[in-house]
């Protein structure tokens, strides 16, 4: 199932709400605004209206409150003013209207309990707080008495009275024992509402001396102790025994023994009693009887049902708990106390009354002058409130006169207010129970129209969701709101938009175009604003792959798949949860990108888990079951019923499936008596079966198991049954495999399996083994013998029939006639070779034989078949004898063909042909010969490439390993591979079949070539081999590489480039002397603008000289280069490279081999490394330009 919550991302930056009624607006908790607009005060916080304080601590009566100009506080006390300054422990907090009264230091805090009231007032009015009562709480001692003893019989009534002292507020109480132990309770014992301890009977184990009552005072937090109270109770036995010691034979004495009673209640007494609660408090009501038994309390409410979901018992139902009580909770409620000798019952009278409660309370009006408006205070209680009002603290009878206010009851009315309109208004709501007050200002303001949402404000919001995008507005009077979509858009109207009075825009089901930028203009007589949002509608987040169901084996792993797809801007968290709570801190647990994956899975595994997908906007999950599930538990409780001869009823308990139900019961059975700890197989039942009917056979000593078997597999067997041992009775059965072979020429081994323990069916087991010649009419040869499960019959004709039959008797008689079985006595080898042996060739590597079967009386024994014996002589090509390899193939039945494969061709082979029986193979018939014919070759043994030219290349190979005939030819077959590896045109050559070698001429310098190569006889090609090889490169470039070296060692060279080096030396001198004159000289713009190209070679990136290079110079050669940057030499109008092959040249030689670098920038007897890197120009490749 998969759930998806979209969580709108509009939300109002300020909360504004327009006053529909009578054009009244409240003023918006904006800071910006409040600092600039004059404000009433407002009451912000204050001390509960009953304050209790704690006498150690200072006393801090709060009220704050806020306004424009910032009010100031005055408080009052029992109707007076109280004057702060005159009393040094009291002080107020700054800018605020909070008292702060110092009793730490030695002051007392009942010295300040009575009625505290607050004032906060400015310019636009006055605000004030409730009548706040300050009383200290107090936890006095208990009152000094004399606890007498109490001693009472055995099921009487008792009330341990507690009586605490008077406390503010009430203490909370207890019963404990001297190790402040709570003392237990039950229906029996029980402590009332009042503290005290009742007892509906006693007994004698509630004898002790330690009944303690505690009082806990939790705003002191201290805790007061009574006396203990000791309790005594008299057993009725006891008593007599006290009685019977003090009085003679002859006076009538004895106790009354303990009778049972009808209830009567402890508390509350009589029959009716009243409770007044108020509405919205806690409705407790308590009935405790006594009797004996102990009775039971039962509630019901007289005309009506006991409210649903706030109706509770406690106290062992001796206490009904209302909460939240209302005036539909008034009416009779009676608690019934029954026993079984009888009951008694209480009525009490329930009226709810009510302190008053807003049913509407006034509320702040801002207003524009001219404006009119209402405050409204309505409040309901039992009995009706009454409602009075205030304006500024002062009774509004008695307040200066405004000709724009008229009261009327619950109502002040206000027409064409003016600003000296604003006041704070007080609304007084009471009656015997309580009072309400409420502080609404009205606030007459005159100001132009403000919109508070920023502005550029972007929202975003999931495609189909409602998008509300904020026009927090302020002015008075209240300004009208229009929305416009785009630059020059037009006003919005219609079904597709929502305007609120707040100024919000709603688009209940915004769409991708719907988004864009939205204009809000707000007016009014005194100006107009305008502000521009911006909204932006994505794709929603979806599970394109939801995790599925999966039931698990237990120790198994499972993986739970969470494929989304969401907008791109947007970045999803994924998060997994179990059962609506976090995933346990369990290293088995492993989460993934898109999955959920569970090592070795255990029970508390179970569960549902749930893929979580959230963004900044939208959240979407999707839950799967996962069921763990198990082999079942074993079954228990065995049990043997209905035991007879042979059955006997098995039943059982089911252990636990493991949440996979079980499929079948497997029964299994112990023979204690013949095969003890050895368990077999008896039958098996369905899964919905516990009971089974089960077979038994005599003398047989049973112990039954059950194995639980589900869809996950066997549980553990149950534990054994006990034992059950069968009669004795003679055999129901006959051995079985009962054979007759013969192991010598001469005899006869009957065989059979022996009986097994359980079938002996009784003591005494042994075996009647009869026999006779078949068909010829002997009577039956017959012995007993036992403990064995063979018998050797000797001096018999060989391989002649006998009817053979094998009978089990144990010490109560024979089992049945048993069947009879045909056997044979020994074999002997067979006497006559197969003849006419002939042999058709049908390839080169496969023959067909064909023989005549021999007479079945020479066979002497079970036929199995014949069998070919062939080998190779020689090979026709090699003409030379090898190891003779004898093979051998067995047809079995009475064939007279075979089929010889995996023959080598051109060979001569030899092969005879023997019958076989049980006992072995006869004599071998004649050898034949047979030669096969020629094949096809196998490949050559090597093809090797030699001796690498400018255009040739030599060619080696070696002989097929298998000729397989006489070879006439070998073929090759060769094309070129270009540097993108393409194939070129494919030349064959035929080669006489005595050649080893070839030289390939006339190919294409530095290239690569791909070879094919065979060899073929009359039959056809064989296998072919393959190879690659290059030739090297161009000569012409290598001489003309040899020429520049050559040219470097002429002498008017060398002394050209001392006059060169000599002229540059003087140049820099030159230029030094200048700049130390004080002249500047470009020589690097100079050289660069004057240089002559055809001397100096440049760069062709930037023009600079191209300088010399050391070895560690790896830059790449330009223009001026006569050496590509890989130091290989490539061919001018073919983009082959040998290195793309990895078997190219590496260096670059000259006609004697020596290195074309040697002299490039590099020491003379430097040696030569043809996979270094580049370099730049040397004066010698400089020169070349002159040439």
């Amino acid at each position: 199932m998969m759930t998806k919550k979209t969580t709108s991302a509009s939300s109002a930056f300020l909360i504004l709400f327009l006053c529909q009624m009578i054009t009244a607006l409240e003023v918006p908790l904006d800071p910006i605004l409040l600092k600039e607009l004059s404000q009433p005060p407002t009451i912000t916080q204050q001390s509960p209206k009953d304050y209790i304080v704690d006498p150690r601590e200072n006393i801090v009566i709060q009220c704050e409150a806020k306004g424009k100009p910032p009010p100031s506080f005055s408080w009052t006390r029992n109707g007076t003013h109280f004057d702060i300054d005159k009393d040094a422990r009291v002080t107020v907090k700054p800018n605020s209207g909070t008292l702060v009264i110092n009793i730490m230091n030695g002051g007392k805090a009942e010295a300040y309990e009575g009625v505290y009231q607050c004032t906060a007032r400015n310019e636009r009015g006055a605000a004030i707080s409730n009548n706040i009562v300050i009383r200290s709480s107090r936890s006095p001692l208990w009152t000094k008495e004399k606890v007498e003893p109490k001693h009472v019989r055995e099921g009487d009534p008792l009330v341990l009275h507690c009586s605490p002292p008077v406390g503010l507020p009430p203490p909370i109480i207890f019963w404990m024992d001297n190790s402040f132990q709570r003392l237990p309770q039950n229906e029996r014992v029980s402590q009332g509402l009042n503290g005290d301890l009742y007892f509906s009977n006693v007994k004698p184990e509630d004898t002790r001396e330690d009944y303690i009552c505690y009082a806990r005072f939790n705003h002191t937090q201290t805790i007061q102790q009574k006396q203990p109270i000791s309790v005594k109770v008299f057993s009725m036995d006891s008593l007599n025994e006290t009685i019977s010691a003090n009085l003679s034979d002859t006076d009538f004495y004895g106790a009354k023994p303990l009778t049972e009673r009808r209830p009567t209640l402890l508390t509350p007494v009589g029959s009716t009693s009243n409770k007044v609660e108020l509405r919205g408090n806690v409705l407790l009501l308590e009935c405790i009887a006594e009797g004996l038994p102990t009775p039971v309390i039962r509630w019901i409410k007289e005309g009506g049902e006991l409210p649903i979901n706030r109706t509770f018992f406690e106290n062992f139902k001796k206490t009904l708990k209302i909460i939240e009580v209302s005036e539909a909770d008034s009416g009779k409620y009676k608690c019934v106390a029954r026993n079984p000798l009888g009951s008694t019952h209480h009525t009490i009278t329930v009226t709810v009354k009510a302190a008053p409660y807003w049913i509407t309370a006034p509320r702040n009006l801002v207003l524009s002058p001219g404006e009119d408006g209402t405050l409204i205070c309505r409040a309901n209680g039992n009995p009706k409130p009454n409602i009075s009002w205030l304006t500024n603290g002062v009774p509004i009878a008695i307040a200066p006169e405004d000709p724009s206010r008229k009261v009327d009851g619950d109502t002040i009315i206000f027409s064409d207010v003016q600003e000296r309109s604003s006041a704070v208004y007080q609304c007084n709501a009471s009656n015997e129970y309580g009072y309400l007050l409420a502080n609404a200002f009205v606030n007459v303001l005159a100001e132009p129209p403000r919109i508070l949402t920023p502005a550029n404000k972007l929202y975003q919001v999931i495609a189909n969701n409602p998008a509300l995008l904020d026009c927090a507005f302020f002015g008075s009077p209240v300004p009208e709101i229009e929305w416009f979509k785009g630059v020059k858009g037009s006003i919005l109207r219609g079904d597709l938009y929502v305007f609120h009075d707040n100024g919000t825009l709603e688009i209940p089901v915004a769409q991708k175009d719907s988004t864009g930028t939205y204009t809000c203009v707000a007016r009014n007589k005194l100006g107009k604003v305008q502000n521009e949002v911006h909204l932006e509608v994505k794709d929603p987040t979806m599970i394109i792959k939801q995790p599925e169901y999966k039931i698990i084996q237990r120790g198994g792993q499972v993986s739970f798949e969470c494929t989304i797809k969401h907008d791109p801007t947007l970045i999803p968290a994924i998060t997994w949860v179990k059962d609506n709570g976090e995933l346990p801190d369990d290293e088995r647990f492993i989460i993934h990108k898109d999955s959920l994956a569970i090592m070795n899975v255990t029970d508390k595994d179970d569960g549902t888990y749930t893929c979580v997908a959230n963004t900044t906007l939208d959240s979407v999950s999707a839950s799967a079951v996962l069921t763990v599930v198990d082999r079942p538990n074993p079954p228990f409780d065995l049990e043997l019923t209905d035991q007879l001869e042979r059955s006997i009823q098995l039943s059982w308990i089911p252990g636990y499936d493991n949440k996979s139900p079980i499929t079948n019961f497997v029964i299994e059975y112990e023979d204690g008596m013949h095969e003890p700890g050895v368990w077999h197989y008896q039958t098996e039942v369905l899964g919905t079966q516990t009971t089974v009917q089960l077979k038994l056979s005599p003398y047989v000593n049973y112990s039954f198991r059950v194995i639980a078997v589900n869809e996950i597999g066997r549980s553990q067997p149950s534990e054994a049954s006990e034992q059950y041992l069968t009669k004795a009775a003679k055999p129901d059965e006959n051995p079985s495999g009962v054979q007759g072979i013969g192991s010598e020429p001469d005899n006869l081994v009957i065989i059979w399996e022996p009986l097994k323990g359980f079938q002996s069916n009784g003591p005494g087991l042994q075996y009647k083994v009869s026999w006779r010649q078949k068909d010829v009419g002997d009577e039956w040869t017959s012995v007993i013998v036992a403990n064995v499960s063979k018998y050797i019959v000797s001096g018999t004709p060989t391989f002649v029939p006998y009817e053979i039959k094998v009978q089990a008797l144990n010490d109560l008689g024979y089992a049945p006639e048993p069947a009879e079985v045909i056997g044979h006595s020994g074999e002997d080898l067979p006497m006559v070779a197969p003849g006419n042996v002939q042999v058709h060739i049908v390839n080169s590597t496969l023959a067909k034989v064909h023989w005549d079967p021999v007479p079945l009386k020479t066979v002497r024994g079970h036929l199995q078949g014949y069998r070919i014996y062939y080998w190779k002589v020689q090979s026709l090509s090699k003409r030379r004898r090898r190891h003779v390899e004898k093979k051998i193939l067995t047809f079995s039945g009475n064939k007279t063909h075979g089929m010889l494969p995996g023959l080598e061709p051109y060979s001569s082979y030899k092969l005879n042909v023997r019958v076989v029986n049980g006992k072995g193979e006869g004599p071998a018939s004649s050898d034949k010969l047979f030669k096969t014919p020629e094949g096809v070759p196998s490949s050559p043994s090597f093809l090797k490439i030699t001796n690498p030219t400018l255009d040739s290349l030599t060619l080696e190979w070696g002989l097929p390993t298998h000729p397989n005939g006489v070879l006439i030819a070998y073929t090759l077959k060769f094309q070129p591979i270009n540097s993108t590896h393409e194939l070129g045109p494919l030349v064959e050559i035929r080669i006489p079949a005595n050649e080893t070698s070839l030289i390939l001429s006339n190919l294409n310098y530095s290239t690569r070539y791909k070879f094919y190569f065979y060899a073929q006889t009359s039959v056809g090609a064989g296998s072919q081999i393959t190879e690659e090889a290059v030739t090297i490169m161009d000569e012409g470039k290598m001489a003309m590489a040899s020429r520049q070296v050559d040219i470097a060692t002429q002498g008017w060279f060398i002394g050209l480039m001392c006059a060169v080096a000599l002229l540059i030396l003087i140049l820099l001198i030159v230029c030094f002397i200048r700049r130390n004159k004080g002249g500047k000289y470009p020589v690097k713009e100079k050289e660069d603008a004057h240089a002559d190209p055809e001397i100096q070679p440049m760069k062709e990136d930037d023009g600079t000289f191209g300088e010399y290079s050391d070895a560690e110079d790896h830059k790449p050669l330009k223009k001026g280069s006569r050496t590509p940057s890989d130091r290989t030499v490539k061919k001018e109008d073919s983009d082959d490279s040998l290195v793309d092959y990895g078997e190219g040249v590496n260096g670059q030689f000259n006609e004697d081999g020596s290195f074309i670098g040697q002299y490039s920038g590099k020491k003379e007897k430097e040696p030569a490394e043809g996979n270094e890197s580049s370099e730049a120009p040397s004066p010698v490749n400089a020169m070349n330009s002159f040439v």
